[in-house]
């Protein structure tokens, strides 16, 4: 595994999207989401509701992405000019070749237009072929259909369910479904699940 440079400004592209370093400039053009989409985070432990809690997600991101424990992007389209989402990079093992995506969010404006799937492959490409790593996980509450979908659309391997995983701040505890994809398995999944996502 190459090691990722926290300190730089990773930007990924393609066509369809742009991923760019998640910071405080991001928030003007990201609360609307929640104003909109209240119940966007409804499946985090972490909810977004107020102005002050994006500041303060995005501050605990930045300092994480400081200590080497996690790489935050805002998700911006280029079909429609704007910001979309966010997603990362999280459980980073330099170690163990491995890393986790995920505290992905999407305004609902832009489910299922394939901006998601775009910024799988930016990422994955990524980890993949650039990082050199031998695993990528995801995780997921498994409440969470529309996420596991996804995974599952991409080509992600099903490992199993944690029970009672994690603590929610609303509602009751979260069992946690976790998938995969390894180093092995990247290069079919590229010919076919992302066939012209370059």
């Amino acid at each position: 595994m190459k090691k990722i440079n926290f300190k730089e400004p990773i930007v990924l592209e393609n066509e369809i999207a742009r991923l760019e370093p998640l910071g405080l400039n991001h928030v003007d053009e990201l609360f609307p989401v929640f104003i909109k989409y209240p119940d966007l985070h409804k499946y985090s432990p972490k909810l977004v509701r107020t102005r002050d809690d994006l500041v303060n997600y995005i501050n605990i991101a930045s300092e994480a992405r400081e200590k080497g424990q996690v790489y935050a992007f805002a998700i911006y389209d280029k079909r429609k000019n704007m910001y979309a989402g966010s997603t990362r990079y999280a459980n980073i093992s330099e170690y163990h070749s491995g890393l986790e995506i995920g505290w992905t969010w999407l305004s609902e404006d832009f489910q299922g237009t394939g901006l998601n799937k775009n910024c799988k492959f930016l990422l994955l490409r990524n980890a993949f072929e650039n990082l050199q790593l031998e695993r990528v996980g995801f995780r997921a509450d498994s409440r969470n259909e529309k996420s596991i979908r996804a995974m599952e659309k991409i080509g992600a391997i099903y490992e199993g369910k944690m029970r009672s995983h994690m603590k929610m701040r609303e509602g009751p505890r979260r069992d946690t479904v976790c998938f995969s994809i390894l180093q092995s398995e990247w290069t079919e999944l590229r010919k076919n699940v992302f066939l012209n996502y370059e």
